[in-house]
Parts: C-alpha cells; sequence; structure tokens
C-alpha cells in the first residue's frame, strides 16, 4: 500500500491579505476577472472592505474574448469578481512591509491585567459568589 505524506507547500513570496494588497494597488494596472467570464483591464482607483473596486481607463472583454469595450470608469461590486491579477512589485512591495510589522506583536492573552483578577473571566470571588452552594431563597 502506497502512502502519500501531504507537505505545506511554500510559497515563492510571502502571501499578504487581500485588502492589504487592493490598497497598496491604487493607481496600478490590475486584471479582473469576473464570475460571468468577463474581464477588466485598468488601473485600480479605490478599494472597500467589502472589495468593491473603481477602475478607470477600462477594457472590458467578452467571456468569449471576441469584444472589447472601452470605457473610462468602472465600478466593480466585490460578490462579483472570481479573480484579481495584480503586479509582482504591489505584491513583493505589501509582503516587505508587512514582514516589518510582524515584530512589533507578543502575543499572550492581551489587556491590562487587575490584581485581584487572574485575567480569566473573574473567577475566585471568595467563600460563596453566585449560585453556590446555599441552597434556594436562602
Amino acid at each position: 500500500m502506497v502512502r502519500f505524506a501531504y507537505l505545506p507547500v511554500r510559497a515563492e513570496r510571502p502571501t499578504a491579505l487581500p485588502l492589504g494588497l487592493l490598497n497598496a494597488a491604487q493607481g496600478h494596472p490590475m486584471l479582473v476577472e469576473l464570475k460571468n467570464g468577463e474581464t477588466l483591464n485598468g488601473h485600480l482607483v479605490s478599494c472597500d472592505t467589502w472589495m468593491n473596486l473603481t477602475l478607470k481607463e477600462v477594457v472590458q472583454t467578452s467571456p468569449e474574448g471576441d469584444r472589447f469595450v472601452r470605457l473610462p470608469e468602472v465600478y466593480v461590486k466585490g460578490n462579483n469578481i472570481k479573480y484579481l491579477r495584480v503586479p509582482d512589485e504591489i505584491i513583493d512591495q505589501v509582503s516587505e512591509s508587512q514582514k516589518g510589522q510582524q515584530g512589533g506583536f507578543r502575543g499572550g492573552r492581551g489587556g491590562q491585567s487587575r490584581g485581584d483578577h487572574s485575567g480569566r473571566g473573574d473567577r475566585g470571588r471568595g467563600r460563596g459568589g453566585r449560585g453556590r452552594g446555599r441552597g434556594r431563597g436562602q
């Protein structure tokens, strides 16, 4: 019997979070493929948290690739996007900036500790406490 070992595949370059990548790509050319098969080539003007995009100087290509339309500006809803192609230098730039930001975080549970609690949900109130062993109505 042959067994396969599944090892994690290392990417050639570190991955970047999608919205950080889109924010860095503003003003640069990109290709957007929509779920209906159309493609849009243009310069990214803006994006929001739902990945809605505004592109300028756009060339829209039909799903068959036989019709082309030049448009001055296009608004694309994020839920219609299937694929985004961003220039490699933008990906490298975002990867480097995210790598530099990672050193500041140290992990842990966060928040400030108070002297009377262990940071675990206000445990250790002493004797009794709410609903502990006094019976009903006493």
